[in-house]
């Protein structure tokens, strides 16, 4: 075999091992970008998962199964600063990661207190939109036995390769809305030590309820 002919075997080689290279981080990305509707339906699985165990785990039991759900489909920083709104950047850095640090907390433990129990319930997908402002909404239903549905819809944003929940409305009650007009308005009239510290005084009620 000539110079020439190794030469252009190697060049070959080596092309086709990086086009295969190229092809598996390829589709490596597309199995790691979620869509926004497989975000909030792999979520939903989750909680339903966690209350069909709710008993037998507790309430620390359901909170430890729900941090990495919670915090792998929800923008938890984005949300808190919504939360305060203005009032953000006139906390430090250490504040505002402080912040949301119990406010993921927060998140996690309403979630563990309000999905303790399961009794047939199901999540069914309705729709999905997306908003003037490039957001996705995705509207779903969870089914109750005996009850009303429940509706729900799940604004989302984009996060890097995926999509982040940034708010939750429950039957048209916006949970970022009520947050914010409560915790802004004790945030200029208590000051940051307050906040955090009632905050944290429904963490530990959640616990306990």
């Amino acid at each position: 075999m000539t110079v020439f002919k190794i030469h252009s075997f190697n060049k070959i080689r080596c092309l086709a091992t990086l086009v295969m290279l190229l092809l598996g981080a390829s589709q490596a990305f597309a199995e790691e970008a979620s869509s926004a509707r497989q975000i909030v339906d792999k979520f939903q699985a989750q909680l339903i998962a966690v209350m069909k165990e709710g008993k037998q785990l507790g309430y620390s039991g359901r909170y430890d199964k729900l941090q990495d759900a919670v915090s792998n489909s929800h923008d938890l920083t984005k949300i808190a600063r919504i939360v305060v709104g203005k009032e953000w950047e006139k906390l430090s850095e250490t504040q505002q990661q402080q912040l949301v640090d119990v406010f993921s907390k927060l998140s996690i433990a309403s979630y563990a207190h309000n999905f303790k129990e399961f009794t047939g319930e199901a999540f069914i997908f309705d729709s999905e939109e997306e908003t003037t402002r490039g957001g996705v909404v995705v509207h779903a239903r969870l089914t109750i036995p005996d009850e009303k549905d429940v509706k729900f819809d799940y604004m989302l944003k984009e996060k890097g390769n995926s999509w982040r929940i940034i708010n939750i409305i429950a039957n048209g009650v916006s949970d970022l809305a009520l947050k914010r007009s409560e915790y802004t308005s004790i945030l200029q009239r208590e000051g940051f030590d307050a906040l955090i510290a009632k905050i944290n005084e429904k963490i530990d009620n959640y616990s306990k309820l």
